[in-house]
């Protein structure tokens, strides 16, 4: 038998910054990983107002922009209320999960062990059988409630990161900061990337 491709599982929520998610999915499939996608009701609505999408039939939507992923099963749109999806079974073989933009509602389900819907029943599996979790909360400005709930995750060992892009390597549009925080996700997993100039890289002429 060949040996298995790896996998990832990709949350969008309702919280701003969904160009995140989407430029996150094509990073890994374009690292040859597969993705399965789970996206909240409030996600599909800021995909909406944020990126444009035509999302009365998500499946056509997410169609337009990775059509041949999906023909290739390399992309898997999992329903947020189906709770007997694969993602939902620990023994379905993931490496981890990464939900980029996290909204603080997400955010305090999976701190406190609330799995009603797929993306918090997933979040779940990642912490019981110890596979990656990264989480990028994007909100501002922060209460004592977000904060408790982002250190008892982080007590888990779930990777909190910010949704704070850098300056440093001079970003010259919004595609820029986006990839910049995209790198710093990919960094995490680990996987190679291109995406932002590291510091000291102009340095040594790379």
């Amino acid at each position: 038998m060949g040996a298995a491709r790896r996998r990832w599982v990709v949350g969008i929520t309702g919280a701003s910054g969904s160009a995140y998610g989407v430029r996150l999915i094509e990073s890994l499939l374009g690292s040859g990983m597969d993705v399965h996608l789970v996206v909240t009701d409030a996600g599909w609505r800021v995909l909406k107002e944020e990126l444009g999408w035509e999302v009365t039939k998500r499946q056509a939507a997410l169609a337009g922009h990775f059509e041949e992923a999906l023909a290739q099963n390399r992309l898997t749109l999992h329903p947020n209320g189906d709770i007997g999806a694969s993602i939902a079974s620990g023994s379905f073989r993931v490496e981890g999960m990464i939900i980029m933009p996290c909204s603080m509602g997400t955010l305090a389900s999976i701190a406190h062990g609330i799995s009603d819907d797929l993306m918090t029943r997933a979040a779940d599996v990642m912490l019981k059988e110890g596979r990656k979790l990264l989480i990028v909360p994007r909100e501002t400005p922060l209460h004592a409630i977000h904060l408790e709930n982002m250190l008892t995750l982080a007590r888990l060992g779930v990777r909190i990161v910010p949704a704070m892009p850098a300056f440093y390597y001079g970003p010259q549009s919004m595609a820029d900061m986006v990839d910049f925080m995209v790198g710093k996700v990919l960094d995490q997993l680990p996987l190679e990337h291109d995406l932002y100039r590291r510091w000291g890289d102009e340095q040594h002429g790379n």
